[in-house]
């Protein structure tokens, strides 16, 4: 009878290890009602306002007054994942663009934690979160590859990360032409069944399925997203382009424009690549000014209708940035 005993409370101790331990492992479901926004503020002379507190701020979704539940001051710690574009068209100045990056580390805080990821033909994770700038360095230097671009698929997967990264502030910095290669195929499937004479008015880049998945999981997860669109994008940069290709580029591009504006970051335009080092330190510069909100709505309908949001200062002299809204899903 003792041995039986003893058996038995040996049992019952591993199922109930067993069963904290895959409660540990269980993914983290963010409270999706809740509404984040990063928020930056800045005095008419573009200078950034980084001394404010939350009696500072009052926030409208769809002209309805809501009450902040949370505050984050501009010094708090974000998690970032750098995402590099290793695809074909970035073969020519990888030097460049690892150097340029390295500069983005320099300038974040000691607090920041990094993850790095690449995406070609593959989508690779080279490090998870960390703040060892070390292992974030090695990471980019190693990056490497060649082939498509998989932006959005990438920007899928950098989201299942940052959705581990539980309550912390969350922004993406992406290098890419923003010639994503499963959306150029849908765009030109679309372009090849109309006339040459509306080509270029055809496309509707806001509406893209692939584009609109990552817009509403950078939402549920309040996610600002900072492109950095390198020249080979440029769809005024095309050799002899036909009207077809001066389309599909221009949809790209504006679609780089989209994830900034919904996100409440800034696309950045890469015009020389000398440029690329400057845009990255101001991008970190960017982040070390932003204030980070939340609310729950008071509107709590999931209808999945466009919600307007609004951020006022209570100084008049400052003006706010973040984004637009979201879709209520």
């Amino acid at each position: 009878m003792a041995v039986r005993g003893l058996i038995l409370l040996f049992l019952i101790f591993t199922i109930s290890y067993l069963s904290v331990a895959a409660q540990d492992d269980d993914p983290i479901r963010l409270d999706t009602s809740i509404v984040r926004l990063n928020v930056g503020v800045v005095d008419k002379r573009g200078r950034p306002i980084t001394d404010l507190s939350q009696s500072s701020f009052e926030i409208y979704e769809d002209g309805v007054k809501q009450q902040i539940s949370k505050f984050e001051p501009s010094d708090a710690p974000f998690s970032v994942v750098i995402m590099l574009d290793m695809s074909g068209s970035t073969l020519g100045f990888r030097q460049v663009l690892k150097q340029s990056a390295f500069r983005f580390i320099d300038a974040l805080s000691p607090t920041d934690r990094v993850a790095v990821i690449e995406f070609y033909d593959k989508i690779n994770l080279r490090n998870d979160f960390t703040s060892d700038r070390g292992t974030i360095a090695h990471s980019i230097d190693a990056a490497n590859g060649r082939g498509k671009t998989q932006l959005y698929k990438a920007l899928d997967f950098a989201l299942d990360k940052l959705e581990k990264e539980k309550s912390r502030r969350k922004a993406i910095i992406v290098l890419t032409d923003g010639v994503d290669t499963a959306v150029k195929d849908q765009d030109r499937a679309i372009l090849e069944k109309v006339s040459d004479d509306t080509v270029l008015t055809t496309l509707k880049p806001d509406t893209n399925e692939i584009l609109n998945r990552v817009l509403g999981r950078s939402d549920a997860q309040g996610v600002t997203i900072y492109p950095l669109a390198l020249p080979t994008g440029d769809p005024d940069k095309l050799a002899d382009p036909t009207n077809r290709q001066i389309a599909m580029f221009r949809a790209a591009r504006t679609r780089l424009q989209i994830v900034a504006d919904r996100t409440g970051g800034q696309l950045n335009t890469i015009n020389r690549l000398e440029e690329m080092g400057r845009l990255y330190a101001q991008v970190a510069a960017d982040l070390r000014t932003l204030y980070t909100i939340e609310y729950q709505p008071v509107n709590d309908k999931r209808d999945g209708k466009w919600r307007s949001i609004r951020i006022d200062v209570r100084n008049p002299e400052l003006i706010s940035r973040t984004r637009q809204g979201y879709f209520a899903k």
